[in-house]
């Protein structure tokens, strides 16, 4: 059977930062330590409650892994490590389709190759890129629109 996708309840939150973080320890190698703490305070401090999450819970009604969405932006997206590799990514990003359509788009960052890589099995082109993120940091990020099979240029 497989696990629900919730909306984000306030119970979560607290869990939601330490997928985050064990996330980015497991997946974003190029970033030091004072970055880490950089975006874990963003979280902690509200980031969480300014977009829509949706978490997919485990056998116990646990969270197991969220993304959040600003319209058909992919904000976020995070599965707690122990669970990389059981759908949890691909199941959310189709539950965000559902929701949104094929318009779905999301940056990542160049170094990150794991997750563009993700996210092109997933139909992800590139689309664009930038030299900061969204916080002006040097990391550049790649952009990704959603290209589904019958899609027009974009």
């Amino acid at each position: 059977m497989r696990n629900p996708i919730v909306p984000y309840q306030e119970a979560y939150h607290d869990r939601l930062i330490e997928i985050w973080y064990r996330a980015v320890r497991r997946t974003h190698a190029f970033l030091k330590d004072e970055d880490i703490q950089f975006y874990r305070g963003m979280l902690e401090s509200g980031a969480l409650r300014e977009v829509e999450i949706w978490v997919e819970l485990d056998e116990d009604r646990q969270p197991a892994g969220f993304i959040g969405l600003d319209g058909a932006k992919i904000e976020m997206l995070f599965v707690d490590p122990p669970a990389h590799g059981r759908g949890i990514g691909r199941r959310l990003i189709a539950h965000a389709e559902s929701l949104k359509g094929s318009d779905l788009q999301v940056d990542v960052n160049e170094q990150n190759e794991g997750a563009y890589a993700f996210y092109r099995r997933l139909g992800f082109e590139r689309v664009g890129r930038s030299e900061l993120d969204g916080s002006g940091r040097p990391f550049p990020l790649l952009h990704l629109a959603l290209k589904r099979a019958g899609d027009g240029e974009r």
